[in-house]
């Protein structure tokens, strides 16, 4: 039931307890992107980096449906194992040596869902202009708390709702905007990809980062669902076909309402005001959207929290009540950052392609490591083992070829003004540091894998262990 309070967190989900089916991955994914931050995100493309309406749907097309097929690959372990997706990370760095990656993922967490209260407090506020800013803020925080202390069937529950509702809402919304009447200069304001080709990587990269944000915690989803092949299969597709639409068609509407209405200070006020009189519904949706989306945010920061203080007291394994005293912690600090943030839509961006530089080498030896090494196959138990089990405390091979990647992706990183990689120059200011970060470290993993044999363990240890 919908209702039932969730007492799990990060340990393994048995398998008289699996449930769900494909279509409850496509909802959680597609309702889950329909939310002021998305639309925010695509109007980056005009707004920021300067580019037409044209250049700016291809780079988002591109990065979304890029970055989407990584993000569904690691939805597609959540079956096989039946963990958390950064629980899982202990099988390819170790226990403590995967505290690096899980302390990345936390402050992810705390960025997004600060960057979301941040827009729903404004949304609030359009809404009503009594309503302080920071009052919206607080309330969005108590209703993703609220969500999280039901936990997972809540939150798949809501997004069924949110893709109906909000759905709907946003083809009205892009009607209305055309229907009022476009600029003419809206096809051709901005630059073309040839003109502008650093902007255009630029903006690819962000919508690439927007899918592979979802990595450290998407499996975290489907992990509920079936053990089988046709599970994984199925989870595949439906979170792929149902974050990247569910991306792609918001941050076209954040494009859209970017060009149309220029003289709107970001794209939810252009959108807010593009709608006339249904202003206040929109907002109204927009809040409770940021609000219960935000919940999918606390609750894989709290998995992730709880991983990393897990690791070092490794009998503890709490249940419902954990999750929301230590979401409430989350909460009083992302709230910090929310309720001081200035001068948000330039730090967000940077804070995305910052972003992509810490997750993508991680995401190149987990995809690596499950596909190609171990094939899927893991001693689940391992991972909550005092030792490290088979997989011991630290692997090395997999710490060294994370940072190897970091160290690639820097000559070629252009994050923000502020500083930018020797090779940026000479690319017209394009910054790939996601791509090279993507093949370095997958390619050196690989075969420093294959040469230490990480995918051989002796049957004794197993026996041992079990």
């Amino acid at each position: 039931m919908a209702s039932a309070i969730e007492q799990r967190t990060i340990d393994i989900i048995p398998e008289n307890e699996r449930h769900g089916q494909s279509r409850d991955l496509f909802t959680i994914w597609f309702g889950s992107n329909i939310l002021p931050l998305t639309i925010v995100t695509g109007a980056l493309g005009p707004a920021v980096y300067g580019l037409s309406f044209t250049a700016s749907v291809i780079a988002i097309l591109i990065g979304n449906l890029g970055g989407g097929l990584l993000m569904a690959l690691h939805s597609a372990q959540g079956p096989k194992l039946g963990v958390p997706q950064m629980i899982q990370s202990r099988g390819q760095f170790g226990s403590i040596g995967s505290v690096i990656v899980v302390l990345i993922a936390v402050f992810m967490y705390i960025g997004f869902f600060a960057s979301n209260l941040a827009l729903a407090g404004e949304t609030l506020n359009l809404a009503n202009s009594s309503i302080d800013p920071k009052v919206g803020e607080i309330a969005a925080a108590v209703i993703a708390l609220v969500v999280v202390v039901f936990g997972y069937n809540l939150i798949h529950t809501l997004n069924k709702i949110a893709t109906i509702v909000l759905g709907i809402a946003m083809l009205v919304g892009m009607i209305l905007i055309v229907t009022n009447g476009l600029p003419a200069d809206f096809f051709t304001k901005g630059g073309s990809i040839g003109d502008s080709l650093g902007a255009f990587l630029g903006m690819v990269s962000i919508a690439a980062t927007w899918q592979l944000a979802y990595a450290p915690y998407v499996s975290d989803y489907s992990r509920y669902m079936p053990k089988n092949d046709a599970g994984a299969r199925s989870a595949f597709l439906a979170s792929y076909w149902g974050c990247t639409l569910g991306s792609i068609l918001p941050m076209i509407w954040g494009v859209m309402a970017a060009l149309a209405i220029p003289e709107a200070a970001d794209a939810i006020n252009g959108i807010n005001s593009s709608v006339g009189k249904l202003g206040v519904v929109f907002m109204i949706l927009f809040f409770l959207t940021a609000s219960q989306s935000n919940a999918i945010n606390l609750y894989g920061g709290t998995l992730c929290t709880i991983t990393v203080i897990q690791t070092f007291a490794t009998k503890w394994l709490p249940k419902a009540s954990g999750r929301w005293i230590i979401g409430a912690v989350f909460i009083v600090l992302s709230l910090y950052i929310a309720l001081t943030l200035t001068d948000f839509l330039a730090s967000y961006s940077a804070f995305v392609l910052i972003l992509s530089y810490m997750l993508i080498p991680w995401t190149a030896i987990n995809l690596v490591d499950f596909y190609m090494i171990r094939k899927g196959k893991y001693h689940v138990e391992s991972f909550f083992h005092e030792t490290g089990g088979i997989y011991g405390r630290f692997n090395w091979v997999a710490i060294a070829s994370y940072f190897i990647g970091i160290l690639a992706e820097a000559p070629f990183a252009n994050p923000s003004s502020a500083w930018k990689g020797m090779f940026v120059d000479s690319l017209g200011g394009a910054d790939i540091a996601w791509i090279v970060g993507l093949i370095v470290t997958g390619t050196v993993y690989y075969f420093l894998a294959k040469a230490t044999k990480q995918d051989v363990v002796p049957v004794e240890v197993l026996h041992e262990l079990s």
